[in-house]
C-alpha cells in the first residue's frame, strides 16, 4: 500500500516537473539557434566588408580616399562634399 501510494505521489510531482524541464531545454536550443543565426548574420556581414577592404588595398590603381569616401557615403547615407579648402591632398 505504501509503495502504490509514493508511486502516485512521485508520478504526479514528477511528470509535471520533467515537462518543465523538457519546455526549458526546448527554450534554450531556440535562443541557441536564434543567436546563432545572428552572429552568421554578423559574420556575413564583417566578411563583406574585409573582401571589400581586401579589394581598396590591393588595388592600386584606385585612389584610395575617394574609395573610403564613397564607402562611407553609401554606409552612412547622403553627406554634403567637403568644400575644396578642406580636402586633404594624397600625394598621388
Amino acid at each position: 500500500m505504501m509503495i502504490s501510494i509514493v508511486a502516485i505521489l512521485a508520478g504526479t510531482v514528477f511528470k509535471p516537473w520533467l515537462k518543465l524541464k523538457e519546455r526549458q531545454m526546448e527554450l534554450a536550443s531556440t535562443e541557441a539557434a536564434e543567436k546563432a543565426a545572428q552572429y552568421a548574420a554578423q559574420t556575413e556581414r564583417l566578411e563583406q566588408r574585409v573582401r571589400v577592404l581586401e579589394r581598396i588595398a590591393t588595388d592600386r590603381g584606385q585612389d584610395l580616399a575617394g574609395e573610403i569616401e564613397r564607402l562611407r557615403d553609401r554606409q552612412e547615407g547622403p553627406v554634403l562634399p567637403r568644400p575644396a579648402g578642406d580636402r586633404e591632398e594624397t600625394g598621388r
